[in-house]
């Protein structure tokens, strides 16, 4: 008979059964663990047993336990009423991250002279549906320090000032790259460029020449909220450190605005 209207969210399927080979015991073996006694109808002979302590029988994981010996003419079955209901639809927010696959969606992490930041926000995820693996950082540059032109933005003298380290075991090989401007920066320099290094210790104020890197994006402009997002001009190299770096006038002063976003596509 055809089904009108929503697909239900649950699939019905009939109650599982075991029927025991009997002996002269209290004890046997259940094929599927339970909770408890309550998850598990017990027919001795065709009539029902009560369950509980005290009673006909008890049950726990796949111990079951009988408070009178069966004899070997007898005939037991059980009913296991916990396996009746399949759900092939997870109810609304019942799926945990311990849930999900460990390489499904996971996280960058950002050196110190980028999380210490008084005020600063650091945010990542790296999502990998099928084949494609998407990475997106947000970091609200509020409390870091620019300096002069070509120098590394992060925390006032302070080392390890990368957004995280771009890998082919978390980020996947990278084809595609870009950075977008979610609120003007203000403050410090406004004309902010991309770049990556092969060490984690950049340090706030020191020319990231002094490093062996990898120019990704020279942005060539000032950002504003207004500017259309700029797409990396050389894709990250994999094991790269991303850095922040400063450019145009080389202002040396404290953030208290700029937002961004950078997103990476690989597989």
């Amino acid at each position: 008979m055809g089904y009108i209207g929503n697909p239900p969210s649950e699939n019905y399927t009939s109650f599982k059964t075991e029927t025991f080979s009997v002996s002269a015991t209290t004890s046997y073996t259940l094929s599927y663990g339970v909770a408890n006694e309550n998850e598990l109808a017990l027919f001795v002979n065709n009539v029902r047993q009560q369950p509980g302590s005290g009673k006909a029988y008890t049950a726990t994981g796949t111990a079951l336990t009988l408070s009178a010996a069966t004899a070997s003419t007898d005939t037991m079955y059980a009913v296991y009423l916990g396996r009746a209901l399949q759900t092939s639809t997870p109810s609304t927010n019942s799926i945990t991250a311990a849930m999900m696959s460990s390489n499904a969606v996971t996280t960058m992490t950002a050196g110190a002279g980028i999380t210490g930041g008084s005020g600063t926000v650091y945010k990542s995820e790296v999502i990998q549906l099928g084949d494609i693996i998407h990475t997106n950082i947000i970091i609200d540059l509020t409390g870091l320090n620019s300096s002069a032109a070509g120098d590394i933005i992060g925390k006032q003298a302070t080392a390890s000032c990368h957004l995280g380290q771009i890998t082919a075991a978390i980020n996947g090989t990278i084809l595609f790259g870009e950075i977008n401007c979610l609120e003007t920066p203000a403050g410090g320099e406004p004309d902010i460029d991309v770049y990556t290094a092969t060490v984690s210790t950049g340090t706030e104020d020191v020319a990231i020449s002094g490093l062996t890197e990898t120019a990704v994006l020279n942005t060539g402009a000032d950002w504003t909220l207004t500017k259309d997002p700029m797409a990396f001009t050389t894709v990250p190299p994999a094991d790269g450190y991303l850095y922040l770096v400063g450019s145009g006038g080389g202002t040396d002063a404290t953030y208290t605005a700029g937002k961004f976003l950078i997103s990476l596509w690989g597989y």
